[in-house]
C-alpha cells in the first residue's frame, strides 16, 4: 500500500492558504494606499475571483506556453496502452494523452480534477527512453493526478508569473502619476512573485517523492525511474539554452528541474559505475548504505530549486528496492 498521502495534502492544503493571504494582505494594502478605504469582504471577493480565474484558465495556458496536442489511440497505441494500465492500477479516470511538442526531454500531468487529468509527454524524450523507463515516468505523472497535486499546481504556477509581468509593466510604466504610485504596486507584486514563486517550488519539491512512491506502488522498478530521470538529465543538457528559458516558468510541471542540469550530472555520473548511460538496480542500491552529505550551499539551493536535490531523490528511491 502506498504511503498515507494526509501530509501532502495538509501541506498543500497550508501553502494554498498562505497563498491566498498573501494576495488577500496585497489588496488590502493597496486599496487602503490608492482608494483610501478598507473593505475586507470586497478584497476577500476579489481575490477568491483571482484563484478562481487562474483555477479555470490555468490548464489553456499551461496548453498553450508548452505547445501540448493531444493524440488519439490511432495516433499513439502505444502511449495510450501504458496511459490506460496505469490509471487502472491507480483507480482514476484515464487522462487525456498528449505530445509537448518541445524539444526538451520530459514529461508532465496537470488539470483541474482527476477526470480533467492531462498527461504528456514532450517530442523530445520519445527517443530517448525505453518502454520501461517510459512508464516508469508515465506512474510518477499519474501519481501526481492520483494525489490532487497537480491541481494545486496548476492553480499556483501560473499566479507568479503573472505577478511579475504586472510588477514590471507597472515599475517601468510611463504612466506613473506623480505620487509615484505605479512603482509602489510594481513593488508589491514583486514582493508576491518572489513569495509565491517560494511557494511553488515548496510545493513542487514535496509533491515529487510522493509522485516517485507512486510510480512505484503502480508495478514500476525504482531503478527504471533512476534511469530515467538520469537519461532525462543528460538529454536537457544538450539541448539549446534559449529553449529552456522559454518553458523555465512552467518547469515545476517536469519529471526534474531542467535548469538545474549540469549539477546533476556530476551527482548522478557517481552513481552510474560502469560509464553504460543507465542506473541497474544494483548501482541504486549502493545508496541505501551511503551517507548522503547535502552542503549548506546545495542546501539554499534546493530551496529555489523546483525539485529535490536529485541525489537525495535517489537515496529515496533506493529505499523501494
Amino acid at each position: 500500500m502506498i504511503e498515507n498521502t494526509w501530509k501532502l495534502k495538509l501541506r498543500l492544503f497550508l501553502a494554498m492558504g498562505l497563498l491566498f493571504g498573501i494576495i488577500y494582505a496585497i489588496l488590502m494594502l493597496a486599496g487602503s494606499v490608492f482608494l483610501g478605504y478598507v473593505s475586507f469582504q470586497l478584497y476577500a471577493f476579489i481575490g477568491i475571483g483571482l484563484m478562481i480565474i487562474q483555477y479555470l484558465a490555468s490548464p489553456k495556458i499551461v496548453e498553450f506556453s508548452m505547445r501540448v496536442k493531444y493524440v488519439s489511440e490511432e495516433e499513439a497505441p502505444d502511449l495510450h496502452r501504458i496511459v490506460g494500465d496505469l490509471s487502472r492500477i491507480a483507480n482514476i479516470p484515464k487522462p487525456k494523452v498528449g505530445i509537448s511538442e518541445i524539444s526538451i526531454p520530459n514529461a508532465f500531468a496537470f488539470g483541474r480534477t482527476k477526470k480533467d487529468g492531462r498527461v504528456c509527454i514532450t517530442r523530445g524524450m520519445l527517443n530517448i527512453l525505453r518502454e520501461d523507463e517510459i512508464k516508469a515516468v508515465l506512474g510518477h505523472e499519474i501519481a501526481h493526478i492520483k494525489h490532487d497535486d497537480m491541481i494545486v499546481m496548476t492553480v499556483v504556477s501560473m499566479i507568479p508569473m503573472i505577478c511579475y509581468y504586472i510588477g514590471m509593466s507597472f515599475i517601468f510604466s510611463r504612466g506613473n502619476n506623480e505620487n509615484n504610485n505605479g512603482a509602489i504596486i510594481g513593488a508589491l507584486a514583486l514582493a508576491a512573485y518572489f513569495i509565491g514563486q517560494l511557494l511553488v517550488l515548496f510545493i513542487s519539491r514535496t509533491r515529487e517523492y510522493y509522485a516517485d512512491h507512486g510510480s512505484v506502488e503502480y508495478g514500476n522498478s525504482p531503478d527504471k525511474l533512476a534511469s530515467a530521470l538520469y537519461k532525462l538529465v543528460y538529454g536537457a543538457s544538450k539541448v539549446d539554452k534559449d529553449e529552456i528559458k522559454k518553458v523555465k516558468g512552467t518547469s515545476a510541471f517536469f519529471l526534474n528541474d531542467i535548469g538545474n542540469t549540469d549539477f546533476d550530472i556530476r551527482e548522478l555520473s557517481q552513481l552510474d559505475s560502469d560509464n553504460n548511460g543507465n542506473i541497474s538496480a544494483s548501482e541504486l542500491s549502493q545508496l541505501k548504505y551511503r551517507k548522503i552529505r547535502v552542503s549548506t550551499k546545495e542546501k539554499a539551493t534546493e530551496i529555489f530549486s523546483t525539485h529535490p536535490n536529485m541525489l537525495k531523490r535517489m537515496r529515496k528511491l533506493s529505499e523501494y528496492l
